[in-house]
């Protein structure tokens, strides 16, 4: 039976859901279930393919290295050399002349090659995997992680929790707590007024951070799916669809680019500011 232009949209947006409502656990076979099931389900999808993402980038990787070569590098070997003198200059010049840290430019990279290679499963066709999983008996298959607000918050908590740890290395608790409690106004009178402005200012990074990169990559999933409903309607409707997804697709490798980017670079700041002391 053929999907209206609202169930369509609403089947694509919808994530397939492991969890448990009123004593059962399985698969949600709604968007509603899902939703029932609460704050422990698991978008298993999303999982998924930031785990096959990250695995491919891993084999990737590693295979580049196991076949360096000395010399005039070519091909892989020479993109990769490029985004590694990249990103290890990027943190050179966001400590500001520190010695970083031996992690942060290989997670600045990770991040960086992560972020992009899941952002790039957006340029998919949105039909292709969804109808081959379909096929197979899975009914949803949403398959760009970063489209799934657990999967960006994810990686933004686990950057909140290595700000929080690199400020204590560097300034120990006491510095820590010091600065959450008495800074801006360095008296006794206005800690709870400094707690609550520093801790504002601390918690707003990992959520802007990834609320940033789940805004922009739903929004344009959302554009590739409502420009999927054209096609249906008319010949001309349709080949005007197939010409916005193209010019779409195409202005979006910049903005998948953008955002794994951005993420990059607001980490390595972040990281960055968690070592500086204030007085």
């Amino acid at each position: 039976m053929a999907l209206t232009s609202s169930e369509y949209i609403k089947h694509h947006l919808t994530n397939l859901t492991w969890g448990c409502d009123a004593g059962h656990c399985g698969f949600a076979a709604s968007m509603e279930q899902a939703h029932a099931m609460g704050f422990w389900s698991v978008h298993v999808d999303s999982m998924l393919w930031a785990i096959i993402c990250a695995m491919g980038l891993g084999w990737m990787l590693r295979s580049v290295a196991v076949k360096m070569q000395a010399g005039v590098p070519r091909g892989l070997q020479n993109l990769v050399e490029v985004l590694v003198e990249f990103v290890d200059s990027s943190v050179k010049e966001s400590f500001q002349g520190r010695k970083a840290s031996a992690m942060v430019a290989p997670m600045a990279l990770t991040l960086l090659l992560w972020i992009f290679v899941m952002n790039f499963l957006d340029l998919v066709p949105v039909d292709i995997l969804p109808m081959i999983f379909q096929s197979a008996g899975v009914e949803h298959m949403r398959v760009v992680p970063t489209t799934d607000p657990n999967i960006t918050l994810g990686m933004a908590t686990f950057v909140f929790l290595l700000i929080i740890g690199y400020s204590i290395r560097f300034k120990g608790i006491g510095g820590f707590v010091g600065e959450l409690t008495l800074h801006p106004f360095n008296h006794p009178v206005f800690i709870p007024f400094n707690l609550l402005l520093e801790g504002v200012s601390l918690l707003a990074k990992p959520i802007s951070l990834g609320m940033r990169l789940f805004g922009n990559m739903y929004a344009g999933e959302l554009i590739f799916i409502l420009i999927c409903t054209m096609y249906p309607t008319n010949i001309g409707l349709g080949a005007f669809g197939g010409v916005l997804q193209w010019a779409w697709a195409v202005f979006h490798i910049l903005i998948i680019t953008l955002q794994a980017f951005i993420f990059m670079m607001l980490t390595i700041v972040y990281m960055s500011a968690a070592q500086e002391v204030h007085h």
